[in-house]
């Protein structure tokens, strides 16, 4: 059961930690490169708990409506990764819109509470898959995409007319 209250306070955590925010940001961007985001409604979730971090792994909770439950083939190929993917029905329970009487609890001036029905997919992954995912990252960034590789020192620099004209020749 997830509460509304409960998930804002865990994002006000994750905003107020810089180390919440950082690894929560390394988590998905593990996700982005595996291209769990292909898969239907993976890109629909919304963080529930987490992130957790213990010493060897990291454990997220994302929730989804329940007509929207993501593909399980991405779960699957996060398996390949040695992550642990578990998925629950639940219920998220959030005040009711009041737009009438009967809307409000009894002696208070608040809206009733509802249930709504929810997929929780909880994903535990490795810190080696994030530092690793990370690391290419991090070198990927500083390559310099408008530098060529160099030609070999022995090899031999001929203008393109003369290369085309040698591949015309007949033999």
């Amino acid at each position: 059961m997830q509460d509304v209250l409960d998930i804002i306070k865990n994002v006000e955590l994750i905003y107020d930690s810089n180390t919440s925010f950082q690894v929560l940001k390394d988590f998905e961007r593990v996700l982005d490169e595996l291209d769990i985001y292909v898969y239907a409604n993976w890109k629909d979730g919304e963080i529930a708990t987490g992130p957790n971090i213990e010493r060897h792994w990291v454990t997220c909770s994302f929730m989804w409506d329940a007509d929207k439950m993501p593909d399980p083939m991405g779960g699957k190929r996060l398996l390949d990764y040695d992550c642990k993917v578990s998925y629950t029905k639940s219920h998220k329970i959030e005040p009711r819109k009041i737009e009438k009487q009967d809307d409000i609890r009894p002696g208070t001036k608040k809206g009733k509470l509802d249930r709504t029905p929810i997929w929780i997919v909880e994903i535990q992954m490795p810190k080696k898959l994030i530092a690793d995912i990370y690391t290419g990252y991090i070198e990927a960034a500083f390559i310099d995409p408008t530098q060529s590789p160099t030609p070999a020192a022995d090899a031999e620099i001929q203008p393109a007319e003369d290369a085309a004209m040698a591949a015309e020749a007949p033999v």
